[in-house]
């Protein structure tokens, strides 16, 4: 299991902002921040990986196109889960790159919504449950 995966955020107190709206739609939760680093886990004491965010300290644009970080999946509940994240992204300001759907190319069930967040990082919500 991995214990946590760490992002650099050109701008930590944005990224914070934004990750607070919508990563408790992805059952997460704040487990503790400074000026320096912010952290979520998997909320009501569930086992998981944690996510850490941190200041950048180089300039620079990500690019999940380049070597590194392809994209992060949340796995949610039920169906309505990835529709509710999907608008969360919507009201936020953010724009979808793929609006909640099957994806057949996948095993199946396989239920997702895939975004951007404001610093490049690809987002997915996925359901594996034919459940709404």
């Amino acid at each position: 299991m991995i214990g946590h995966l760490g992002l650099n955020v050109p701008d930590l107190r944005a990224a914070v902002a934004y990750y607070d709206r919508i990563v408790p739609l992805l059952d997460f939760e704040t487990y503790f921040g400074d000026a320096t680093q912010h952290a979520y886990r998997p909320a009501d004491g569930k086992r998981g990986t944690y996510l850490f965010l941190y200041e950048s300290a180089e300039p620079g644009a990500h690019s999940r196109h380049r070597t590194g970080l392809q994209h992060l999946a949340f796995m949610v509940p039920t169906r309505t889960r990835v529709r509710e994240a999907a608008a969360a992204v919507v009201a936020a300001g953010g724009e979808l790159v793929h609006a909640p759907r099957e994806f057949p190319e996948y095993p199946p069930p396989y239920y997702a919504t895939f975004w951007t967040d404001p610093h490049g990082f690809l987002l997915e919500a996925v359901c594996h449950h034919d459940r709404e």
